[in-house]
């Protein structure tokens, strides 16, 4: 294990301490470790959170099928891509 370096420091109003030492105390942990694996849990779980989109089932089906079977393209695409096009690079 890494070597602990980092220092976190919090304050909190007198009823969420004593909380949080009652916490920590039933798990047989220290406030730190237990406010540190707390912590850690939490920032987990923001992070994949922010790192995934959920979607209902029904819309999901729905992109699924959007996949399989892609629009005709219409007259206008057509025509447009048919035009020579000419490409500047800068």
């Amino acid at each position: 294990m890494p070597t602990k370096t980092a220092r976190i420091e919090l304050r909190a109003a007198p009823e969420r301490e004593q909380r949080i030492r009652y916490a920590a105390k039933l798990r047989h942990q220290s406030v730190s470790a237990f406010v540190l694996e707390a912590a850690s849990d939490r920032a987990e779980s923001v992070i994949s959170s922010s790192s995934a989109t959920s979607v209902s089932p029904e819309f999901f089906d729905d992109l699924w099928r959007a996949l399989d079977e892609p629009p005709a393209a219409n007259e206008a695409l057509r025509l447009r891509a048919a035009r020579s096009r000419k490409v500047e690079q800068r």
